[in-house]
């Protein structure tokens, strides 16, 4: 019988992270999340997860902290024994306008979202050694366009994608796959608190400018972020899918496009 492959899935306790690890425990893999401060979500996700048949590993980690990252993969390695996909999920930053923006700010942000992709993805590689490796980073749709104080985060989503394609070239010959999935608006518990009393305003807005007609949810990128992972996709390298329901294509409401408007 074959092994069973595994996964590591960062900020996987909630939102698109937690989506995407049922996805792959769905699939049949061993699914490791990591969270920060949120043990009981990350704990539920586990018991979600081994409610698939496979087994989880919940690691607290600061992406911050060298050390601890390295010790998460040290516990991956321990447990799975070896590493088949990697989802580098989890985010920080300041909701900032660029001149507000601080050392500590510019340090979290880009510590969180650049040096711990690097560090994941070279330590990863030696665990996916001798088989196809996939990675898969979660970039945002302020990596393309300006958006309100989120220039900092922008900026580290465009330098991630800028990473998946150096990557995806250096790690060709080792088959390991890289590749990013690039999401709109999705409808998440961290989209609604930091959005707060504005968020019906906003999903409003979206909604009307995407072709879809409705807002991502965390399963529709899990889903891609699935694709992603399997063998269906290994001629895929170093791509960037845009997955937000055709709102990138608009300048107008959509509706415009159907008669909606005179």
């Amino acid at each position: 019988m074959a092994e069973r492959r595994a996964a590591l899935v960062t900020g996987g306790s909630r939102g698109i992270g937690r989506a995407t690890a049922l996805a792959l425990a769905e699939a049949g893999l061993d699914v490791a999340v990591t969270y920060k401060k949120n043990e009981a979500a990350a704990r539920d996700a586990a018991a979600a997860i081994e409610k698939r048949g496979v087994t989880a590993l919940v690691l607290a980690v600061d992406l911050e902290d060298r050390a601890g990252v390295a010790a998460a993969l040290q516990r991956v390695e321990a447990d799975f024994g070896r590493l088949d996909v990697l989802v580098a999920n989890a985010a920080a930053t300041a909701f900032k306008p660029l001149l507000d923006v601080g050392e500590h700010h510019l340090s979290r942000t880009m510590t969180t979202s650049l040096q711990s992709f690097i560090q994941l993805v070279q330590g990863c590689v030696p665990l996916m050694a001798g088989r196809p490796g996939s990675v898969v980073a979660v970039s945002g749709w302020d990596s393309y366009r300006s958006l309100s104080r989120h220039g900092l985060l922008g900026a580290a989503k465009a330098g991630l994608e800028a990473l998946v394609r150096s990557f995806a070239v250096e790690l060709a010959s080792r088959d390991i796959a890289v590749n990013a999935v690039c999401p709109g608006p999705v409808d998440t518990d961290s989209a609604r608190y930091y959005a707060g009393a504005t968020w019906p305003q906003m999903e409003a807005n979206w909604v009307q400018r995407t072709p879809a007609g409705r807002l991502g949810r965390p399963e529709d990128i899990a889903t891609i972020i699935r694709f992603l992972s399997s063998p269906d996709s290994r001629w895929l390298r170093g791509q960037v899918l845009y997955a937000d329901g055709g709102l990138s294509l608009m300048t107008e409401p959509a509706a415009w496009f159907e008669g909606g408007v005179a």
